[in-house]
């Protein structure tokens, strides 16, 4: 069958199963499922009636007892409920509360004595434990988020709080969320059931996402992705999630946004830091100075009823400004500056300004009927630079992204429906703050590790955004008696989204100069310009399919099996639409330039090499959209003790994730705005040092070229020459993770308290991740010149057409390949206002490995060191440390006194580095891993105590004061990668070159709650 019957065939079969179940559709679920047995005396209680009524909202749904006792009330939002038990005329009545996402269990009995709560709102709600999933899942709880300490107010922070999981912030505070040995790209976040997925860049999370290089002015957004004021709580799933979760290869994040309640309720917040509140970093010890530094959040909720019980609304706004300091100091460099450059290190200051605000509104017709309409809006701007690039250097990335979401809930009597059409709108507009020429100083060498400073025009003016809408199918049928009784949901998913990309980079011009040459005379330029302008702005109209069936299958009271499969395609047009360049297919076709070749055509060097060049040019007609993503799921737990306090639970799966736009977009991107760099002679550098450069040497360097009149002009009379060339294969697939898992949950009781563990073993493989490599051969194939394993890289044989040699050849195929074992344990004894304390650990063991170096950690796309992939072998991941440890507590003090801490320990992480140091030779170096000689990488504890004062009956204030990094440990962010040359040790290695924030920070902050 070809890919566009197959396509044709799921659209129809989508197409019909909306009408089958329209208008029921539904999502990844943030709605709770209740079930279990009503049993009056021994016997179950046929007929009773169960009835679950929020507390908060006044929602109420019903479910009829079977002949064996079972009941099963679905589709409840999060929340305190009420729960009625009716039976010949006698009413038993429980508080209990629901999570995000949650099926739990409650047995309930019909008393001879039934007894009737007459005011449930003032009675404790228990929070029910969800016991028998096969899902390697834990929950943040909303008093963690409202209590434990913390600096960012981004909600996602709290999810390092459960095993598998890191919550990564990096030195100017851009954040990432990490699982397992993956990078970000793995993650998704579905809020409200509707995925928050970053199609078009890097990061996973939507506005959350960062440009595909390592410079320090593109490291990504330090803004929050939702206002934490309007989370209610969230579920976090490190792997074998349900066959509903798709376009998610490690963690799965499921929120809940709060809503309005019954009551009237407000509060507003206001938390301040500055210079004089925090310890120096180690970079202002050295330069015995303080940067002037500050952070401001502060913001509101207004909640309420519209209609009492059926209709009501919640609104959520959030500020956050960031004045940080940020240090620029020169690399490969020891002593003082040349004075010309000196102005441009120090410390400098980085500005952050962000707007987040969330709107909802509830409506209930009847009690089978829930409509909910909710908005999102995001607007920041942040000013980025530091490492070794000057601030004149840096970016602004703006970033905005609006979110609408209108809902629809059907209940039956024995089936739930939810309904989402969803619409979206992501930017992501980096910009140079800076426009002009841009200056690279080297110190000798003209590789990437001798760069000591950079200043001067920014080279980044990008435009990364998604837009468009989608509309999710479900239905879940309730009960269904078949060999035992089953839960049984099946759904489809339709997404038409436009995305787009504009990479204008270098944007600026920027010379490379040696700093020992005391002329300043540039040996080298590069600059882009767009051949067609019209063509610079890549879009593609995407559309995405899913289906799913999910089988939640109660064997025996005690074994449930849960049998899901899902299948997902997409269509992105501008990947199977691309047409190659006849230019390139000519240059390709035409004989090597190089002589050695005797005129064959430099595509014989790439067969040779190992590369069907063939695989790589497209027609626009013989590219088909990945079409086998088939993900089968299979999950089991079973309760060893018959009253879920000793649960064995485990699971085997597949899910696939997508290909990030931008890089299926680089085909075009990089041909219509190609670079192209340009050599000269200079004082420093022999002359054979430009010649040697492929043909792109000018000979001495001449000012007219600081005008970049002249390098396009350069570029137009030479339109092929030295531009890259970027080719994607035809046949990529889409990444996936295979994730297994086995584990224990238990329930102790000691004393008078409940404790929760749970240990599991979990193993995740990560496949086909898009790599980029140097396609160019010498030729005769090879990539190495004779007894070289190490450098000399075919860099200068370009293929050429008509005079014009082309620039470097970069293919972009599937490789990127990574591994986890891990040992995930976790105990808690949940916060009860009884009790008033709580703690939880969560500790976790990750043997991680990857196939190259930096995809977890960095992500980075790009081998240009080996002709394959497959020549770095496993090593060491770079993204997660072996230990890791995260510990809580929450307890009521004295006199009123709310306090929390948190503490964060990790062991070191490896870093990827060039080992030329234990080579045998300079031409045999090697790509290594090494981590630092210490017992941990990574120290941080932090204290936090409010205390609330009533003003009158109905309002609360609060003062509360966060101490961050109490003991002020230093923990290192980037260290020095350079292991040193051939017998020459770099006494530097792996010391620390920048440092994580905060240092002891004390924070402050005021808020009112009126309820």
């Amino acid at each position: 069958m070809s890919s566009s019957t197959k396509y044709r065939v799921l659209r129809a079969a989508i197409a019909g199963a909306m009408l089958v179940t329209a208008p029921c559709v539904f999502g990844q679920s943030t709605s709770a499922t209740l079930q279990g047995q009503v049993t009056s005396g021994e016997a179950p209680a046929a007929g009773a009636t169960v009835t679950a009524t929020n507390t908060a909202t006044g929602l109420t749904r019903s479910a009829q007892v079977g002949a064996n006792g079972n009941y099963t009330l679905g589709g409840l939002p999060p929340g305190p409920y009420k729960i009625d038990v009716t039976a010949n005329g006698q009413t038993t009545s429980r508080v209990v509360q629901l999570a995000v996402g949650q099926r739990a269990t409650l047995d309930l009995g019909i008393e001879a004595a039934a007894t009737e709560l007459t005011d449930s709102v003032t009675v404790s709600a228990t929070r029910l434990v969800e016991a028998k999933t096969s899902e390697v899942a834990s929950y943040v709880s909303l008093k963690e988020i409202e209590l434990l300490p913390q600096n960012s107010r981004n909600f996602l922070q709290f999810a390092e709080t459960v095993p598998g999981m890191q919550f990564v912030q990096s030195a100017n505070g851009q954040t990432e969320l990490r699982s397992g040995a993956q990078s970000a790209n793995g993650v998704n976040v579905y809020i409200d059931g509707v995925g928050q997925k970053n199609y078009v860049t890097r990061g996973g999370v939507g506005g959350q996402g960062k440009l595909a290089d390592s410079s320090a002015a593109n490291k990504g957004t330090r803004g929050n992705p939702f206002p934490q004021l309007a989370i209610g709580e969230y579920k976090v799933i490190t792997s074998n999630y349900k066959a509903e979760f798709d376009q998610v290869s490690s963690a799965a994040i499921v929120a809940a946004t709060k809503s309005g309640t019954n009551e009237f309720e407000a509060e507003a917040f206001y938390d301040t830091t500055n210079e004089d509140w925090r310890a120096r970093d180690p970079r202002e010890i050295e330069n015995d100075t303080k940067a002037p530094s500050e952070q401001q959040q502060y913001g509101m909720a207004l909640g309420g009823p519209i209609i009492r019980d059926r209709m009501h609304f919640f609104v959520a706004y959030e500020k956050k400004k960031i004045e940080s300091p940020a240090t620029v100091f020169p690399t490969n460099w020891t002593g003082p500056l040349p004075p010309a450059y000196a102005g441009f290190v120090g410390v400098f200051n980085e500005d952050f300004d962000q707007d987040l605000m969330f709107a909802k509104v509830d409506l209930t017709l009847a009690d089978a009927h829930l409509f909910e309409l909710s908005a999102k809006y995001r607007d920041e701007g942040d000013y980025s630079f530091g490492d070794s690039e000057a601030p004149s250097y840096g970016t602004i990335n703006d970033n905005k992204e609006s979110r609408w979401d209108l809902r629809y809930q059907y209940t039956g009597d024995f089936f739930t429906n939810d309904a989402h059409i969803t619409y979206e709108d992501s930017q992501f507009t980096p910009r140079p703050v800076t426009n002009g020429n841009g200056f690279q100083l080297f110190n000798g060498g003209f590789d990437q590790q001798n760069i000591v400073l950079t200043y001067g025009g920014g080279n980044v003016f990008d435009d990364r955004s998604q837009q468009g809408w989608g509309i999710q199918n479900d239905i879940t049928f309730n009960s269904v008696e078949l060999a035992g009784y089953h839960t049984i949901k099946a759904g489809v998913k339709y997404k038409q989204i436009k995305m787009t990309v504009e990479s204008q980079s270098p944007y600026n011009p920027y010379f490379s100069v040696d700093i020992n040459d005391p002329t300043q005379t540039p040996w080298r330029v590069i600059f882009g310009t767009p051949r067609v302008v019209e063509d610079i702005r890549v879009e593609s109209d995407n559309h995405q399919y899913g289906i799913y069936l999910q089988d939640d299958w109660d064997v025996t009271d005690r074994l449930q099996v849960n049998l899901g499969v899902r299948y997902d395609y997409e269509e992105t047009p501008q990947y199977l639409d691309y047409v190659t360049q006849q230019l390139v297919i000519d240059a390709l076709a035409s004989p090597n330039p190089n002589p050695a070749a005797g005129g064959a055509p430099y595509s014989e060097a790439l067969r040779l090499g190992g590369i069907n060049i063939d695989e790589y040019i497209s027609t626009g007609n013989n590219r088909d959209a990945f079409d086998s993503a088939f993900a089968p799921r299979l999950g089991f737990s079973f309760d060893l003790t018959e009253d879920e306090r000793h649960v064995l639970f485990g699971g085997a799966g597949r899910s696939y994730d997508r290909n990030v736009f931008e890089y299926l977009a680089r085909e075009t991107t990089k041909g219509s705005f190609p670079r192209y760099e340009y050599w000269f002679d200079s004082p420093t550098s022999p002359p054979t040092q430009c010649s040697s450069r492929g043909g792109t040497c000018l000979g001495p360097f001449d000012p007219i070229y600081f005008d970049p009149a002249q390098l396009d002009a350069l570029a137009a009379a030479n339109p092929a020459r030295g531009a890259e060339v970027f080719m994607l294969n035809n046949d990529l697939k889409t990444p996936y993770s295979d994730q297994f898992s086995l584990g224990i949950r238990d329930r102790w009781t000691l004393g008078e308290h409940d404790w929760l563990t749970s240990l599991t073993l979990a193993y995740v493989e990560y496949q086909d991740g898009i790599i980029f490599l140097l396609g160019q051969r010498y030729p005769d194939g090879s990539f190495f010149p004779p007894g070289v394993t190490w450098g000399n890289q075919p860099w200068g044989e370009h293929p050429a057409y008509q005079g014009q040699t082309l620039g470097n050849l970069l293919l972009g195929t599937n490789g990127v390949e990574t591994k986890s074992k891990q040992v995930l344990l976790s105990v808690q004894k949940p916060y009860t206002e009884s009790s008033g304390w709580g703690v939880t650990f969560a500790y976790t063991y990750t043997d991680g490995e990857e196939n190259r170096l930096n995809s977890a950690k960095d992500d980075d796309t790009y081998i240009f060191d080996y002709p394959s992939i497959d020549l770095f072998g496993w090593n060491p991941s770079t993204g997660v440390p072996e230990h890791r440890l995260v510990a809580t507590a929450i307890y009521d003090g004295p006199w009123g006194i709310g306090l929390s801490g948190k503490l964060n320990l990790a062991s070191p992480m490896y870093y990827s580095t060039v080992n030329c140091y234990q080579a045998s030779s300079p031409q045999s170096c090697f790509w290594d891993a090494k981590k630092p000689d210490t017992t941990l990488g990574f120290k941080q504890f932090d204290l936090a105590a409010q205390k609330t004062f009533t003003v009158m009956e109905d309002l609360d204030l609060r003062i509360r004061f966060d101490v961050l990094n109490v003991f002020n440990w230093q923990n290192p962010d980037g260290r020095d990668e350079f292991s040193g040359n051939f017998g020459d040790f770099n006494e530097n290695f792996l010391q620390p070159t920048t440092w994580l924030q905060p240092t002891r920070t004390f924070k402050l902050s005021l808020s009112a709650a009126w309820r």
